[in-house]
């Protein structure tokens, strides 16, 4: 009976959750036509720490497989530790985006906490190389750096890492979904 009183509470918290994100549909059709609109020649840089880079992985290749978008994740263990051991760890992100990004490319950031040193130095490099949008989802404190320096912005009103990354899943697949209606 515990177990299910506990598993109740969590998915009532998680669909309340879901709930109140349902006012952010504007931003999810927002990112849809930036996507769409997207040149050739340019790509999206996703990111992710832990779980978060699960998710990154999850949303890139979905939607470089379901709409031929260049969308790139940079989970790779070799690409981390070299930038990290090169150049300590809060700076690998922005050492990516320096080697790889591109005037009008697109970055995502996805943080629970919203002040990730190296999120929040990835998201200066973007900036410095010209980036057309930065789009961030975050969790915790609503006054985060990612969140209040992103272009767009998904702030979830929760402090339970779990369910803040499974409602920023939610987010990402739902974009690539409602692109792949758009291309049928």
């Amino acid at each position: 009976m515990e177990n299910r009183i506990f598993l109740n509470k969590y998915i009532e918290e998680f669909n309340k959750l879901i709930l109140k994100a349902s006012n952010q549909s504007e931003k999810i059709i927002l990112i849809c036509n930036l996507i769409l609109k997207l040149k050739k020649v340019n790509k999206i840089h996703v990111f992710g720490n832990g779980g978060s880079a699960s998710i990154a992985s999850h949303f890139s290749m979905d939607l470089t497989n379901n709409t031929h978008t260049k969308c790139l994740n940079y989970n790779d263990p070799g690409i981390i530790t070299c930038y990290a051991n090169d150049f300590k760890f809060e700076n690998w992100i922005s050492r990516v985006i320096k080697k790889y990004g591109s005037r009008n490319d697109i970055l995502i950031l996805i943080s629970s906490s919203g002040k990730s040193k190296n999120m929040i130095n990835g998201l200066k490099a973007a900036r410095k190389k010209n980036f057309s949008k930065i789009i961030s989802f975050t969790g915790f404190n609503e006054k985060n750096y990612l969140n209040s320096n992103s272009d767009i912005n998904f702030w979830i009103d929760s402090k339970k890492y779990n369910l803040i990354e499974n409602v920023h899943q939610f987010y990402l697949l739902a974009i690539v979904d409602l692109i792949k209606s758009k291309l049928k």
